[in-house]
């Protein structure tokens, strides 16, 4: 598999292990209860800081356990700031750089820059994703090659499993020097082989092709009665006579019949009574299959007939007559060729393609007016996504009990998706944000305060107040024709009744394939503003605080509690169940609890130094007994001995803690 190399690669491949893990202090919760009162905490969380450290930060609580990643990375236009102001010159940055990459990183290119801040933050990511979760990725040409080769080193190319493009402006154009850009990238990676999207709901579009000719029990639309793979389905590859012509119906070169016999033969015997004969037709058998009749499979008998063909031809016209035909049906009245109905009722919803048209996921324009109408007027944040491109996201790929997180939140839209699909199906999809700008609490929460709560919003109502078609008449008459919409323009705007009254402006409309007609037209748009319901839901605010390590071991400054989830987790691999750590304190100060028929000791005091002694081993209770023990303190005054016949395997604070 072809590699992806850069200046800096080898000091950030194992980086995302050295990150330092710091606990995530909670500042407020925010929201209300369903009778009024406000929460008093919730599982949505929106975090300010660096996001290679938040992501650090998430593992014991979230390692393998989110369903859905959603990320708008800086896009590395070559301009002199990133998308999200993460700025190539930006402090953090170039600090980070310094420290990690060392000298070598003051003359990275852009491209070495933005592969170095991405690699260790998708080491995480795929971490925390779930085994049957997929990552999204919104990326430009700039940087989609790179990102599709360090996700297939990281994710591994066999999860790849899709470049959907997503058509980002619907307004064609004409002014640039080179090719338009009209679609953004959006890679879609699993976290393992196989990942499978939902379907989507279904179009009056996608529905227009089911009809209902013959009065069956629902609309239906005609599809191909035969498959590919005649070679290795030579069972499913036979003749089959026709009850209105007498013909014998095999299935085209390579293909086989899309049932088996067994299934086929009572659904062609509803059009009248046929069995199964050897017709030796092993030569034409073999042609189908494109191999020797010699290879070819033998005893697979033909359906054929079983009464004299005007009998049954009577029989199979008296079906066709009274409708609601068989599953695989005779076309041209009967005359023509086989089909099978492919009922609407059971096709469900619609797979998504790679293709995703800005009526559907919604555009650039779209999402600025979403943030504006949000936050009243002002300039938010300068490059959002649309809320209906993330819903799609969630659409295809959560279920209603999902973990959504989104480590490049910006203006918050993921959130906004997320409690607007939660409002949709009454689900509870739960949603992590993460943003290192300085607007975390001012745009990000805000947005997300702000949806909960509801806020004005203003739509737009067009008239077409004057509209002429030009031809030669109107020509000869060109100047009038412009005096008269002037006029009507400038009477609306004197009327006051419109927000917006545009110039005339001439339109041109295809109506044909060689026809088209021009309009001089006036229009005029009436804004009106109503307040947006708000969406039930809520979240937790969240600072990166203190490191858990420091030079000379663990930091006094991080809660015990915040210590002991750490330890479960470094063990466990499995998050720290807040209520049984509770019970589990109850019975020991020190006790984490069983996993695997191992109890867990974290013997730690800020205060005092302590040790595993006999006298230790005299405290714990018999509720806490396992089969083994795994015991943390800072010294071990009992000889290999007694540690070997007490089954306890002593862990030095803090030598012994492992680093995630």
């Amino acid at each position: 598999m072809p590699e992806l190399t850069w200046v800096g690669k080898n000091k950030v491949v194992t980086h995302h292990l050295d990150v330092p893990y710091r606990v995530l202090e909670k500042q407020y919760t925010y929201g209300k209860n369903a009778d009024g009162t406000d929460v008093s905490s919730s599982e949505n969380m929106v975090i300010h800081g660096d996001n290679l450290e938040a992501l650090k930060s998430l593992l014991p609580m979230y390692e393998g356990r989110v369903d859905c990643i959603y990320i708008d990375p800086p896009y590395n236009t070559g301009n002199e700031s990133w998308v999200y102001n993460d700025n190539v010159k930006d402090p953090q940055i170039l600090k980070w750089l310094g420290e990690v990459v060392g000298k070598e990183g003051e003359d990275l290119s852009r491209h070495d820059k933005w592969l170095c801040m991405m690699y260790p933050r998708l080491r995480l990511l795929q971490r925390l994703l779930a085994p049957t979760g997929a990552i999204f990725i919104s990326i430009d040409d700039n940087e989609a090659a790179h990102l599709r080769l360090i996700c297939n080193e990281i994710f591994g190319a066999r999860c790849f499993v899709a470049d959907i493009s997503w058509q980002r402006t619907a307004t064609k154009r004409n002014d640039s020097k080179t090719i338009p850009i009209e679609v953004e990238h959006l890679l879609v990676f699993s976290k393992e082989p196989g990942w499978q999207p939902h379907k989507l709901e279904r179009t009056a579009e996608a529905d227009a092709g089911y009809k209902n000719p013959d009065n069956d029990y629902g609309p239906w639309a005609s599809t191909l009665a035969f498959a590919p793979g005649a070679v290795t389905h030579q069972g499913m590859v036979y003749a089959v006579q026709h009850p209105f012509t007498g013909d014998l119906i095999y299935p085209p070169a390579s293909n086989c019949w899309r049932y088996s016999q067994e299934r086929l033969f009572p659904i062609f015997s509803e059009w009248t009574e046929y069995e199964l004969r050897d017709i030796d037709d092993a030569e034409k058998r073999a042609e189908i299959c494109g191999i020797s009749p010699e290879d070819v499979r033998p005893g697979v008998k033909a359906l054929m007939l079983a009464k004299p063909f005007e009998e049954a031809q009577a029989e199979a016209q008296a079906v066709y007559d009274r409708g609601a035909w068989p599953r695989f049906y005779f076309t041209n009245g009967g005359k023509g060729g086989v089909r099978r109905k492919t009922y609407r009722d059971s096709v469900g919803g619609l797979l998504p393609s790679n293709f995703w048209e800005h009526q559907a996921a919604g555009n650039t324009d779209v999402a600025k007016k979403e943030i504006l109408a949000i936050f009243e007027g002002r300039v938010a944040f300068e490059t959002p996504k649309p809320t209906r491109l993330i819903e799609r996201i969630l659409a295809i790929a959560t279920d209603s009990d999902s973990i959504v997180l989104d480590s490049f939140a910006g203006s918050g839209t993921t959130a906004h998706a997320v409690l607007n699909a939660n409002a949709k199906d009454r689900g509870n999809r739960k949603f992590i944000l993460v943003e290192l700008g300085d607007y975390a609490e001012t745009v990000t929460a805000e947005r997300v305060r702000r949806v909960i709560d509801g806020y004005i919003k203003t739509t737009a109502e067009e008239s077409v107040l004057f509209d002429q078609k030009i031809n030669l008449t109107s020509l000869k008459k060109g100047a009038q024709v412009f005096e008269e919409a002037n006029a009507v323009a400038a009477e609306a705007r004197q009327s006051g009744a419109y927000t917006k009254v545009a110039k005339p402006k001439l339109y041109t409309e295809v109506t044909g394939r060689n026809n088209a007609s021009i309009s001089l037209r006036v229009t005029a748009t009436v804004e009106h503003e109503k307040k947006a319901a708000g969406v039930p839901g809520s979240f937790a605010y969240y600072e990166l605080g203190a490191p858990l390590f420091v030079p000379d071991g663990l930091n006094s400054e991080v809660p015990y509690e915040k210590m002991a989830e750490y330890i479960w987790y470094s063990e466990t691999s499995t998050p720290l169940d807040p209520r049984g750590y509770s019970e589990a304190h109850k019975l020991h100060p020190h006790y984490l609890g069983k996993y695997d028929d191992t109890s867990y000791f974290f013997a730690y005091d800020p205060e005092s130094a302590t040790s595993l002694d006999r006298k230790y081993l005299g405290t714990i209770p018999t509720e806490c007994a396992a089969e083994s023990y795994v015991i943390y303190a800072e010294t071990c005054l009992l000889d290999e001995k007694d540690l070997f016949a007490h089954n306890v395997t002593f862990k030095k604070i803090a030598r012994d803690i492992s680093r995630v």
